[in-house]
């Protein structure tokens, strides 16, 4: 569901910029930080990259790219 909502001009530049270098469009990428923040919220004793880790390898097996781990 798309909502309209005011940002600031700072934040929207910013945005522009990291979204560039990411390769993701200015929406997306502040989404991406608003979903960082809520992870580092929800688990204040985890390192950031674990947090960034984790996401990747969810959507990773969302995309179907997983493969068997064979222990030993």
């Amino acid at each position: 569901m798309a909502v309209a909502m005011k940002l600031s001009d700072d934040l929207v530049e910013e945005a522009k910029t990291v979204a560039a270098a990411e390769h993701r469009s200015v929406p997306k990428q502040i989404e991406y930080w608003a979903r960082i923040g809520k992870a580092v919220l929800d688990n204040p004793d985890m390192p950031l990259r674990v947090i960034q880790d984790t996401m990747l390898s969810i959507e990773e097996a969302k995309a179907g790219q997983v493969t068997a781990y064979t222990f030993g």
